[in-house]
C-alpha cells in the first residue's frame, strides 16, 4: 500500500516524509527500548531506512552524465535532518532506562532490571540489554 503511495508523482516530497515520519518509524521503533540490536538488526534497519527515503525521493536528474540515477548512501545521509532509526532506539531506550532508575525498588521493571540470573553459558556471550545501555549511554554521551 505504502509502496505505491511513495512512488507517486502526484504526492509531494514533504506529505511523504510527514507520512514516514509519523507512520513508518513509529511502527519502526514500536517497544523498541527493550530490544538489543544484534548488528545484523542494526543493518537491516539501516538498509530499510535507506531504501524508504529512495522512495520518497525517486531517480534524480545527474546533468554531468545526463541521465537518471539513484540517490547514494552519502547523499541520503546529508540530506536527512533527523536522527536515523538505529539513534532513535538508542535515544528510547536510555529514556527507559532512566525512567526505570525513577521507579520504587519494589516495582516489577526494577526489579527485573536487577535481576540475577546465574551464570552465562560458555562461549561469546550474547549482548544483554544493559550491555546495550551502558553502550548506547557512552556513544551519547561522548566518549566514544
Amino acid at each position: 500500500m505504502l509502496h505505491k503511495f511513495f512512488k507517486n508523482k502526484n504526492t509531494s516530497k514533504k506529505l511523504k516524509l510527514r507520512l514516514k515520519n509519523r507512520v513508518i518509524d513509529k511502527t519502526l521503533t514500536y517497544a523498541s527500548e527493550t530490544w538489543p540490536l544484534t548488528k545484523r538488526v542494526r543493518k537491516q534497519l539501516n538498509i530499510f531506512e535507506r531504501k524508504v527515503y529512495r522512495r520518497i525521493s525517486g531517480p534524480v536528474y545527474d546533468n554531468e552524465k545526463e541521465n537518471w540515477r539513484i540517490l547514494t548512501n552519502k547523499e541520503i545521509h546529508a540530506s536527512v535532518k533527523k536522527p536515523t532509526i538505529i539513534e532513535t532506539i538508542m535515544l528510547n531506550r536510555l529514556c527507559w532506562f532512566r525512567h526505570v532508575q525513577r521507579m520504587e525498588e519494589n516495582r516489577i521493571p526494577k526489579r527485573v532490571l536487577y535481576m540475577n540470573l546465574g551464570t552465562r553459558l560458555r562461549g561469546r556471550p550474547r549482548n544483554r540489554w544493559q550491555d546495550e545501555v551502558r553502550e548506547d549511554g557512552r556513544i551519547v554521551g561522548g566518549e566514544g
